[in-house]
């Protein structure tokens, strides 16, 4: 059951239906959405490393929650950890719709950028100054890359190497008319001019899983927008289970099929 002090957010096309509660009112020009779903301790791990680098002091801090079930979303932790606001989505969809309803979210708060993140303690989210750096400059999609000079790659399983270099990064490079390096990395920042721009149209229900990533890392610079990479860390673990959403088989022709469909245009409005 949620907490009496959450509100809910419902009928507004494009936007999937989710509650919310806010820790603190808007106190910075952005927003860092976290996108989770049952993260357990590694939400709360990359928090800490958030709250260390004093990230809060530059932008708003907001976990995109898809439905956990695991006790990671308490509030009274995440309002230890400098968490500005949560958003539960109780709709339909994935990665999608967990980013529509956080950029909704932002758009009604009047942010001038947003920097995504993964929730599961891969990035090295010690690294926004450089997303609001870039945004200050001018850019309007600023992508994390650990391959470009200093980014660091580390224990990337061989497969997704191999994937993203050979595959995925050629392939949206050649939809947007610009290189990008590390493509399937959330880890990026958005200019509200160009997210919010009619013709980038991102609050649409074909965005469920991971196709809005994919549209907008090419949309951009279809529509004359500023992009450039900012050297990022991904690191996965020496051992254990990978954490990712992303099922070997299942998951990653999901991603070749949305990768294929977004260079023919797809999910142009």
């Amino acid at each position: 059951m949620l907490p009496v002090n959450f509100n809910t957010c419902v009928g507004i096309s494009g936007v999937p239906r989710f509650n919310y509660a806010e820790y603190a009112p808007k106190q910075h020009e952005y927003a860092v959405l976290i996108p989770i779903i049952n993260e357990g301790n590694r939400i709360h791990d990359e928090l800490r490393r958030a709250q260390a680098a004093k990230v809060s002091d530059l932008a708003d801090v907001i976990i995109c929650d898809g439905g956990s079930t695991d006790g990671c979303t308490d509030e009274a932790v995440l309002r230890g950890l400098d968490v500005n606001a949560l958003l539960v989505k109780d709709d339909v969809g994935k990665q999608g719709a967990q980013l529509r309803m956080g950029f909704h979210f932002a758009k009604v708060r009047g942010y001038r950028g947003i920097i995504t993140v993964d929730g599961n303690n891969k990035d090295s989210i010690e690294d926004i100054p450089r997303f609001i750096e870039k945004l200050e400059e001018g850019y309007d999609l600023v992508q994390g890359s650990r391959f470009v000079r200093g980014g660091k790659a580390v224990n990337t399983p061989l497969f997704r190497l191999l994937s993203v270099k050979l595959i995925h990064a050629p392939i949206i490079s050649l939809a947007a008319r610009q290189r990008f390096t590390d493509t399937t990395n959330a880890y990026r920042a958005y200019s509200v001019r160009y997210l919010f721009d009619e013709r980038t149209a991102v609050f649409r229900d074909i965005f469920m899983t991971y196709e809005l990533l994919a549209y907008l890392s090419v949309r951009a610079t279809q529509l004359g927008y500023r992009a450039c990479e900012v050297p990022v860390t991904r690191a996965y673990p020496q051992t254990g289970k990978t954490p990712t959403k992303i099922s070997f088989f299942k998951g990653n022709w999901e991603l070749f099929r949305i990768l294929f469909a977004n260079l023919f245009g797809k999910y142009a409005p």
